[in-house]
């Protein structure tokens, strides 16, 4: 199977609410190709799902190190900050979320 074929049939799992086989899958696609964003935000809402805050905490700041340029990843965290009281980690991401979708917008116009 390729990492996309992992994520595909994790979102099934997912959609099925069964969140320990998505999880897993999803870290199959991530072991297939440790860049791969998709995987890391179907695995970081898989874990919030499972109420696995800190690792979801863990894995969506990973994710911000691969592309610290990706909205939802900002996104994520900031969500995962709130859950866990983090109050001024999630609003730096907040404000980096909207930075980043101001400019993104700036671009298409």
């Amino acid at each position: 199977m390729t990492k996309q074929d992992y994520v595909n049939k994790g979102l099934q799992h997912f959609a099925e609410r069964n969140y320990e086989r998505a999880s897993h899958l999803f870290r199959k696609a991530i072991c297939c190709d440790d860049q791969f964003e998709n995987a890391y935000r179907a695995l970081s809402e898989t874990l919030n799902r499972m109420n696995q805050i800190d690792e979801a905490l863990a894995l969506t700041r990973k994710w911000l190190i691969i592309n610290k340029h990706n909205p939802i990843a900002h996104l994520t965290l900031s969500k995962l900050c709130v859950q866990k009281g983090l109050k001024s980690e999630a609003q730096r991401a907040l404000k980096r979320y909207h930075v980043l979708i101001k400019a993104r917008n700036a671009k298409s116009a």
